[in-house]
């Protein structure tokens, strides 16, 4: 671990970042330039104090998972990724391969949009979530192990399935497995994959019987009904779009306009950034 080059190199890229690269709102006059501290580290969901102990250059080693969270928070490119995995005494994750670093350009997107939006990998595994995703369906990005994985939470924890309505559940298991079958049948070296299905099948009588049914598909786009906590049922339209690294998807929730489940997605939007400023 080269401790005063990661120093170095996170400083300087803090202080090139502006808040409205990250999605930030400019709020008051800032003395200094670039991204605070506080914000880097809210946005890589890591203390402050962490954070500030690399960047003095002291503390423990960050993990691969935290380097990959610090990369995703400063949109650095893919040779800055890089450069940042070294610095910190880590292997850098092959590039065309599934991973916990998102394509910049698709941070752009979804920080530009105004609706709730995530990405997610091929395998269920959640990226990044704009403040509104978090609102609509809780911080999907803190999760460890299998767990990490949307396919596995819904056929392990019952609570994954609650803010949606039980008539829908038999619809989700089988789109979940027809999709995780598809990026299983991809590719047969694909080891990660191969281990999804393995433990799911050890873990779940449903997802077991739903596997040997052998159904394929890739769902591209679909319609959700959800039950919120605060603003209640809502009907969205779920779009999703693959990016030029076909391991990544931008999934879209929006509303059609004229609608109650648009006038409630416009309550959650206000609901959610006076959520997302009091905890960040």
């Amino acid at each position: 671990m080269d401790r005063e080059g990661l120093a170095d190199f996170l400083r300087r890229r803090r202080t090139a970042l502006q808040p409205a690269d990250v999605g930030l709102a400019p709020g008051r006059r800032r003395r200094t330039a670039g991204l605070r501290r506080e914000e880097v580290a809210a946005l890589a969901h890591m203390s402050t104090d962490f954070y500030a102990r690399l960047e003095q250059g002291r503390g423990s080693r960050p993990s691969q998972q935290t380097v990959a969270a610090l990369a995703r928070a400063m949109r650095l490119t893919q040779d800055e990724r890089d450069h940042l995995f070294q610095l910190a005494g880590h292997a850098a994750p092959p590039r065309g391969y599934r991973s916990d670093h998102v394509t910049p350009a698709l941070m752009r997107v979804l920080d530009r949009l105004d609706t709730p939006a995530q990405i997610v990998s091929d395998l269920g595994v959640t990226l990044a979530q704009n403040p509104l995703a978090e609102a609509l369906l809780g911080v999907h990005t803190e999760h460890t192990g299998f767990a990490r994985s949307l396919m596995y939470r819904w056929f392990t924890d019952p609570a994954e399935r609650r803010i949606y309505p039980p008539d829908d559940h038999e619809l989700h298991s089988r789109s979940y497995v027809a999709t995780l079958r598809a990026v299983h049948s991809r590719n047969a070296d694909d080891a990660e994959a191969q281990a999804l299905v393995e433990r799911l099948r050890s873990d779940s009588r449903e997802f077991a019987e739903l596997w040997d049914e052998h159904e394929v598909a890739e769902r591209r786009d679909t319609r959700k009904r959800m039950v919120h906590a605060v603003v209640g049922e809502l009907t969205l339209d779920c779009q999703i779009l693959t990016s030029q690294n076909q391991t990544e998807r931008l999934v879209v929730f929006t509303a059609a306009p004229g609608t109650e489940d648009a006038e409630r997605l416009e309550l959650l939007s206000v609901i959610g950034a006076q959520t997302f400023e009091a905890t960040a």
